[in-house]
């Protein structure tokens, strides 16, 4: 009788590609991941409209060409970046966790840093470049690792419930469902929805709602596809125009589109322009502002980019049940390597510092579970890169039912907090609603972390805080007042 053994069968359908990705193993299919890569997409290639208008007036200024001109070049070099990123998370780290400029690090380079003791553009971008290599040495040194596995269970689980609410906030905001009023935040206009837009937002919200109960594959693709086609139907026959609720920029249109007019004006495509690539100064800002502020603005910069990535990657890694028994993700140190080159890419790009997207849940709940819907998300990104006017069809109304709905899938894992023991209670709860009361997935980690340090030290267990926690709690505490440390060592 022969002794040999039989090989292990291959799986029904497996190819180079299922292999490479694990798609299989991770329980997906091609068609999935496709889809869920489409998805990620739509519900983030709003970057692609609202990066120019942030950083177009700090390039114009610095001798970029006009306003115009600036817009096109931020528009084509964000899209190249994010598309080059975006592909680089999903072969290298085989993780469907997306990549573009950061929002609110792009606002502090356009309105914080940019004109300050005459820094320029390019001053800043340098800034990112350096932010970003330091953050590459502290992933590489194992320090960004160490940080991520020192967080107790019940802070990252947390982490994952806040950013739900977050997203989910995020799209009544853009949809403009919700809006500043008489309250800081009230329904619609007035206290009552009003508005085409509002509309097409919750005919795409419930419908998707409705095929995701029914179970329907593809639900929120199918649901941002109606909703667009609806939106350019309805702007076609009433010509709503862009929502505008500012005065000194022209007439009011409180009942507009937010973030572009859903119609295709001219052609499809449009000839790139890239000369924003390059466009950087690695130490004009020292000789400008001098070692102390230069020194508290990449803190700043880094902790943001250091702690942001965090949070996401736990967030999806919960939602698409891809963490490991410790709550960890698979191949950590891969997706912090390649967010930090993204911080570096974004900086050489003139596009500001590139991160990992939380709208990646979008494509997870779709289906994604491996790097291939990254390929898909990068493809498309690439392709914009010449389609651009198509691209910005999309208005917020049709893309923000996925994140709410995203919002709701993440929410569910608050279960797993153990609510009756005020220990783990009270920092997961100050994690959870920092997220969305502040906008900012940076300022809920850093409540979580200095309230789990405050509990533990109130317990009379300091000695079980991980000394990792004590110092991250600390430069929270840092963090969140830079105003005063700023003010009592005269640094404008």
């Amino acid at each position: 009788m022969s002794t040999q053994t039989s090989p292990a069968p291959t799986p029904t359908g497996s190819s180079p590609l299922d292999r490479f990705f694990r798609i299989t193993e991770r329980g997906s299919t091609i068609g999935r991941e496709v889809r869920g890569g489409v998805v990620t997409f739509f519900t983030m290639s709003y970057i692609l409209v609202l990066n120019p208008l942030i950083l177009a007036d700090a390039l114009a200024g610095d001798g970029a060409g006009d306003l115009d001109g600036a817009k096109a070049t931020i528009a084509a070099g964000s899209a190249l970046i994010a598309g080059l990123m975006t592909i680089l998370m999903g072969v290298i780290a085989n993780y469907p966790l997306a990549m573009a400029a950061g929002l609110g690090i792009n606002a502090m380079v356009a309105y914080t840093i940019v004109g300050t003791n005459d820094v320029t553009f390019a001053d800043a971008m340098g800034l990112i470049v350096i932010e970003g290599i330091l953050i590459l040495i502290l992933v590489l040194t194992g320090f960004r690792e160490a940080v991520f596995r020192a967080v107790p269970p019940h802070l990252r689980t947390a982490i994952s419930v806040g950013i739900g609410l977050f997203i989910a906030l995020i799209g009544l905001v853009d949809s403009k469902v919700v809006r500043p009023g008489g309250t800081p935040l009230e329904l619609g206009l007035g206290g009552s929805l009003q508005g085409w837009p509002v509309l097409v937002f919750l005919l795409g919200l419930f419908l998707t709602i409705v095929l995701y109960i029914r179970k329907v594959r593809g639900a929120i693709l199918i649901g941002i596809i109606s909703a667009t086609v609806l939106a350019v139907v309805i702007e076609s026959f009433l010509h709503l125009g862009a929502y505008n609720d500012d005065p000194g920029l022209g007439e009011l249109n409180p009942t507009g589109w937010a973030l572009s007019v859903p119609g295709l004006d001219g052609s499809p495509a449009a000839m790139p322009d890239l000369s924003s690539l390059g466009h950087f100064s690695l130490l004009g800002s020292w000789e400008k502002m001098g070692t102390v502020s230069v020194i508290l603005l990449v803190f700043s910069l880094m902790l943001a980019d250091f702690f942001d990535t965090m949070g996401t990657m736990v967030a999806i890694g919960a939602e698409g049940d891809l963490l490991d028994e410790q709550g960890n993700p698979p191949r950590t140190r891969e997706i912090l390597v390649v967010d930090s080159l993204g911080a570096i890419a974004g900086g050489l790009g003139g596009v500001s510092s590139n991160t990992s997207y939380v709208e990646s849940a979008a494509g997870v709940g779709e289906g994604a579970r491996t790097g291939l819907a990254n390929v898909v998300t990068g493809a498309l990104f690439l392709l914009s890169v010449f389609l651009a006017p198509v691209v910005s069809m999309v208005p917020y109304e049709a893309a923000t039912p996925a994140l709410v709905i995203v919002g709701f899938l993440m929410m569910m894992q608050v279960t797993e907090i153990d609510w009756k023991a005020p220990e783990l209670a009270i920092p997961a709860f100050m994690t959870i609603i920092m997220m969305p009361f502040s906008y900012s997935i940076t300022n809920g980690i850093g409540a979580g972390f200095v309230a789990h340090v405050v509990v533990q030290v109130a317990r009379g267990r300091a000695r079980g805080v991980h000394p990792l926690m004590w110092l991250t709690a600390g430069l929270f505490v840092v963090y969140f007042t830079l105003a005063p440390i700023k003010d009592i060592l005269g640094i404008a």
